[in-house]
């Protein structure tokens, strides 16, 4: 008989995960803490071995009609002059909507109860099983647990330990928010640059709603992670002196980030775990290898990581220590090279004018796009 799995968290890595282990005939539950299916998100992009998931699914022609068919980033001065553009489109990658990923996902795993509203916060491993412990009280045991919780992971907290000793801050934060539907050109990143940080208008061809973001260098932050009031004024002061400038449209998207009552904030922050599994218990997707929104490669990674594991898992007959031992001998040199951003934190943040200057005249070299392509297939 296959094993008994509880999967924590109902976003990209978990729901894929979902899809493939009942497929292949484990008995799958899924615990998510929000009350409901998240819907918001920026634009994430699935190519290379997640794309060819998403087609093992049956949602590529689904994925493919909700794309955003974005073009590309285009970088302008305080007059709202293109200074420098750049094609961000790649062969056989899609952008879509983390919401609509999601939505797709879901449709994918109907199959699996999904219990809402339920934050774990406790873990208690033996020889055969694992015993979670939810808010309230009530407890369960499975075979095995998967973490599959996003960067801030209780999953990985309670099974390997305080956050300081997985995750590492790359000296940048970054919130996005919807920003209404008239702002921004269609089909492209609109960005303003200042030393240090950056300011910019997201405008899906195929969504109404355009987003505003914002990146900023800083020392490490202390706020409260649930508190959206706090981390806009964050955001604010960070962009205060653009603001009284009247500088681009900086006090607008500012104003746009602080109505919205979704707003996201968070630190440019990876995981880098030396194993991602002990016991009973894995990790997937951010929890266990977050390369950060700088990368473009979360949800690639989430999904060919699930499916990585679900794989092995499905290959193993029971023995989970070979599967995870698999799961990350496999996908572990292909993280490492999503998690080099160094070289995007420098195109979107340049910490100096004259970086600034020097990233405009790359960005209008004819081979950029293909250097692009180059790496994403290695």
């Amino acid at each position: 008989m296959r094993s008994s799995i509880l999967i924590v968290g109902a976003s990209i890595a978990g729901l894929t995960a979902a899809h493939w282990l009942a497929r292949s005939g484990f008995t799958v539950t899924i615990a998510e803490r929000s009350p409901g299916m998240r819907s918001g998100g920026n634009g994430v992009d699935l190519r290379g071995r997640a794309a060819e998931v998403i087609a093992g699914m049956g949602l590529a022609e689904q994925v493919r009609a909700a794309a955003t068919d974005v073009i590309g980033m285009r970088f302008v001065d305080a007059s709202d002059r293109v200074t420098a553009q750049v094609d961000t489109r790649m062969a056989g990658a899609v952008e879509i909507m983390r919401g609509d990923l999601v939505r797709l996902l879901a449709s994918a795993t109907a199959g699996v109860e999904v219990r809402f509203a339920r934050g774990v916060t406790a873990l208690t491993q033996e020889a055969d099983s694992v015993t979670v412990t939810f808010d309230g009280g009530a407890s369960e045991r499975y075979d095995l647990v998967i973490g599959a919780d996003g960067v801030h992971s209780a999953v990985r907290r309670l099974a390997f330990g305080p956050d300081e000793r997985s995750t590492r801050f790359r000296g940048h934060y970054f919130a996005f928010a919807d920003a209404g539907p008239d702002l921004g050109e269609p089909r492209w990143m609109t960005a303003f640059n200042q030393p240090g940080r950056m300011v910019g208008i997201y405008r899906a061809g195929r969504q109404a709603e355009s987003k505003a973001y914002f990146v900023f260098r800083s020392a490490p932050l202390r706020y409260d992670r649930r508190d959206i009031a706090e981390q806009a004024r964050i955001v604010r002061a960070a962009f205060a002196a653009d603001a009284d400038r009247r500088t681009w449209r900086v006090r607008e998207l500012l104003d746009a980030a602080a109505a919205d009552p979704f707003l996201y904030f968070d630190a440019v922050s990876q995981v880098r775990l030396t194993r991602w599994s002990t016991g009973r218990v894995v990790l997937i997707g951010d929890a266990a290898y977050c390369a950060s929104p700088a990368s473009g490669a979360g949800a690639e990674l989430a999904v060919a990581g699930a499916h990585r594991l679900a794989t092995e898992l499905a290959a193993a007959d029971g023995d989970h220590r070979a599967a995870f031992a698999r799961y990350q001998a496999t996908l572990e040199p292909f993280v490492r090279r999503r998690q080099r951003i160094g070289a995007n934190l420098r195109m979107m943040v340049p910490r100096t004018e004259a970086g600034r200057r020097l990233r405009d005249g790359f960005t209008r070299l004819p081979f950029l796009t293909s250097l692009e392509r180059r790496y994403d297939a290695a």
